[in-house]
């Protein structure tokens, strides 16, 4: 395989893993050591700095709390900061250092006020952790990177990621049975919400009404689409832009997020995320819901039986479509560019795999979505390690085509047509569907782990705080 040109020929995989057992045993030796030696230095204040601004943005820039925390004792270690201890929470940022003898404990804090999903940020921040873990930057030059990062510009221009978030929702009509003049309605309407949505943000409104707006706009266009198409007595599958714009706004990451941490042990983050996961499904299906029923009330024809669904279809325009909306949610996460080819192959890999596994075993769409979020665990952690890059932008995209968007419209329909039952037994596929997602990808990523060592930031199988709280660490 060819050496990432990113990182020097140095960081291979034996040079890692011994500079984690150094780290490992420094860290051993330090807790055991004796905290009243005398002549003590006390440790460099910009070096506590750096660790908590690196940790405060790889948070506010969608890393997972657990991969903070390493990233920031990674830092500790590398710039000897003695006795550290690291705290991260869905909004917080806490690190504590002793510096031993008569001095006391050392303490910083950061709060996390604004999130803005940018995995551009997160990649370079992680080539940063593993160049000073592995003693390839000193803490001027880390400081230099840093800033450097803060002020560096994504890889796409603006419009460029708007037109992608557009093009999420034209991805996922096109995969639902949409026609071309479908998915350009789809694109139309999803970019409107979003720029709604950013008008808003600009006056200070809350982010879940923010959500909210964007689903009325978005299905108010999927709604006249259906209104023209019963007029002019058209085939068109009008339905498709609004589960499209579902499609592009469902909380993905967050949902991967939440049950990652629960499974590493950070309950609270893991709890807070998962909050954040149902406060955008309520703002999406109040949007959409409120948008229906008024198209019922004002005689629109809204047919259950014509509804866009999956189905399990492995024609090549859904397959194009898997993987159109695998890539083009990457760009609207910022993910770099070299990452795109391997997103599109994995987009069209879960879908290949959820749809063999549901027509050859006759499975219900949770099992086929689970066995498909598992290969994607397998194959993202695998590739991150032999990248060196964060998981994240290979798994959070590569889910895209799964996300229950026409589900959730079903029964959203389904509850406005006075079908209440019926209506709620399809939301509650939808959540399990997504969380099916979620575990899958998490789940994979365990298998990783347990037959592999090293990766990025000490994400070695022995260097996990909640995996020693459990029975099978002893």
């Amino acid at each position: 395989m060819a050496q990432d040109p990113q990182f020097p020929a140095s960081l291979n995989e034996t040079s890692l893993l011994s500079r984690l057992r150094d780290w490992r045993a420094a860290r051993e030796a330090e807790m055991h050591s004796d905290l009243f030696d005398e002549g003590v230095e006390l440790p460099d204040p910009r070096a506590l700095d750096l660790v908590l601004r690196v940790g405060e943005l790889l948070l506010a820039s969608g890393e997972s709390t657990e991969v903070v925390s390493e990233s920031m004792l990674s830092l500790s270690v590398a710039f000897e900061l003695p006795r550290s201890e690291v705290s991260v929470t869905f909004t917080a940022i806490t690190l504590s250092t002793h510096p031993g003898g008569d001095h006391p404990p050392v303490t910083g804090e950061r709060v996390v006020r604004r999130r803005t999903l940018d995995y551009f940020r997160v990649n370079e921040l992680h080539a940063l952790v593993q160049d000073a873990a592995l003693g390839a930057v000193e803490l001027e030059g880390a400081i230099a990177r840093l800033r450097a990062i803060k002020r560096a510009h994504p890889p796409y221009p603006n419009w460029l990621i708007v037109t992608g978030f557009g093009l999420i929702a034209s991805s996922a009509s096109l995969m639902v049975g949409g026609q071309l003049l479908v998915a350009a309605a789809a694109f139309l309407a999803t970019v409107l919400g979003d720029r709604t949505s950013a008008f808003l943000a600009r006056r200070g409104v809350a982010e879940f009404y923010q959500m909210t707006a964007a689903t009325v706009v978005a299905s108010s266009i999927g709604v006249l689409l259906l209104w023209a198409s019963d007029q002019m007595q058209l085939a068109l599958q009008a339905g498709a832009v609004i589960t499209g714009n579902i499609m592009a706004l469902l909380p993905g990451r967050p949902l991967v997020a939440s049950l990652q941490e629960g499974i590493s042990g950070s309950y609270v983050s893991a709890s807070a995320r998962l909050l954040e996961v149902f406060l955008t499904l309520g703002a999406i299906i109040a949007g959409v819901g409120a948008v229906a029923y008024t198209a019922v009330r004002l005689g629109v024809g809204v047919n259950l039986e014509d509804l866009p669904t999956l189905g399990t279809d492995l024609g090549l325009p859904v397959l194009i479509g898997s993987a159109g909306i695998a890539m083009t949610f990457a760009v609207s996460l910022t993910v770099p560019p070299r990452m795109l080819p391997w997103i599109g192959a994995m987009g069209v890999m879960i879908w290949v795999i959820y749809a063999s596994v549901r027509s050859l075993l006759d499975a219900p769409p949770i099992l086929g979505t689970a066995a498909g979020a598992v290969a994607i665990g397998v194959v993202g952690h695998v590739l991150a390690r032999r990248t060196r890059r964060p998981v994240l932008p290979f798994v959070i995209p590569a889910i895209a085509p799964l996300l229950p968007g026409s589900i959730l419209y079903r029964g959203l329909l389904e509850i406005t047509l006075n079908q209440p039952v019926q209506g709620l037994l399809s939301l509650s596929e939808a959540v399990a569907i997504g969380l099916g997602l979620g575990a899958g990808v998490s789940f994979g990523g365990e298998l990783v782990r347990a037959f592999q060592r090293g990766g990025l930031a000490g994400a070695g199988r022995r260097t996990r705080p909640a995996a020693r709280r459990s029975r099978g660490a002893y």
